[in-house]
């Protein structure tokens, strides 16, 4: 026969038997050793379960049976659950929340206004949304429920309506079929846990991810929980907007990548009426636990809380990222007079 350029002989039918039978032999062998491994699973051994903590981004149609709601439960909003973008980055879910944070039941001298289930209610518990509301990031979910916790996504991309800075906070309380008012001389509670992952950092600007405001555009804050960098020093603490009264503080660094119980106790008025008291804690141990009095909370018409990321993008520390925050177990209550 001839290939290419050179001749190569053939095996005579005699060395041919001398060869192929123990070819065949060894061929049979290495079948049989393939074909055992596979029944092991494999090469890499026995399929193994995902690794603690991964987790995957899931499909906008949940996985496979969950349509049915969880017996005794209420239905789902239609807006209850929106999925992520399949192109977004999601980090591995924080543990679940402490079952102990707040008050199960309102306490003496005071009224249940607000429960709300993020895995039964969704985003339907607030009044408004304000995910992207200048459309900077189209075609993701940057607010959404994951498990039973309300999670806000911010990308470094996104911008507001301001492009100095990026929001995406809820706004607002919605109970009983009504937006809840909380008006001048009341006194409210609002009890909820939160999750700040060390990718969300205090700052050289201003990082709020929580408000109380009055609404409409353009109205300062009344009352912010900031992270904030304080003599070179990253905080989170609690202030009045408007002169700058810290009602508490603590170093953030510690607190970061676990689960958080925090309450804030206001009155409104104006000042000297006004008065705001921060309880925080972390696995039964309490971090904060101030009061400041003779401060203004009032502005006009109404005051309404805000959660989420609001920050400025013009922070020159370097600490800024792509980040996200969790908060579950949310109560208000109001002061029965």
């Amino acid at each position: 026969m001839v290939i290419g350029y050179r001749t190569v002989p053939l095996l005579s039918r005699t060395a041919l038997a001398r060869v192929g039978v123990p070819a065949l032999a060894v061929c049979l062998a290495a079948s049989a050793v393939v074909s055992i491994v596979a029944l092991l699973g494999g090469f890499g051994g026995p399929a193994r379960s995902p690794a603690a903590g991964s987790w995957a981004v899931p499909s906008a149609a949940g996985p496979a049976g969950s349509g049915s709601a969880v017996p005794g439960s209420a239905a789902p909003s239609a807006t209850a659950s929106p999925s992520p973008s399949a192109g977004a980055s999601h980090p591995a879910p924080a543990p679940p929340p402490p079952a102990s944070c707040g008050d199960s039941a309102a306490p003496a001298g005071w009224t249940l206004m607000w429960d709300p289930q993020a895995s039964r209610d969704g985003l339907g518990a607030f009044e408004g949304v304000e995910d992207d509301r200048a459309g900077s990031d189209p075609g993701v979910k940057h607010i959404y429920v994951q498990g039973n916790d309300y999670r806000f996504d911010m990308p470094m991309n996104e911008r507001d309506t301001s492009t100095d800075r990026q929001r995406n906070e809820v706004k607002g309380m919605h109970a009983g079929g009504q937006n809840l008012t909380l008006g001048l001389g009341e006194t409210w509670r609002l009890d909820w846990s939160l999750y700040i992952p060390d990718s969300l950092d205090a700052t050289n600007r201003f990082t709020h991810i929580m408000q109380l405001k009055m609404p409409g555009d353009g109205s300062a804050p009344i009352l912010t929980m900031d992270l904030s960098v304080q003599g070179g020093v990253p905080k989170i603490q609690l202030k009045i907007f408007d002169g700058g009264t810290v009602i508490g503080s603590t170093n953030l660094a510690p607190l970061q990548n676990s689960w958080l119980c925090t309450s804030v106790t206001f009155t409104i008025g104006d000042a000297p009426n006004g008065s705001v008291s921060w309880l925080l804690s972390a696995g039964g141990r309490t971090l904060v636990n101030s009061t400041k009095t003779g401060v203004d909370t009032w502005l006009q018409d109404r005051v309404r809380p805000k959660w989420g990321i609001y920050r400025s993008v013009q922070d020159t520390s370097g600490s800024l990222h792509p980040c996200y925050l969790l908060v579950s177990n949310m109560k208000a209550f109001k002061k029965v007079s």
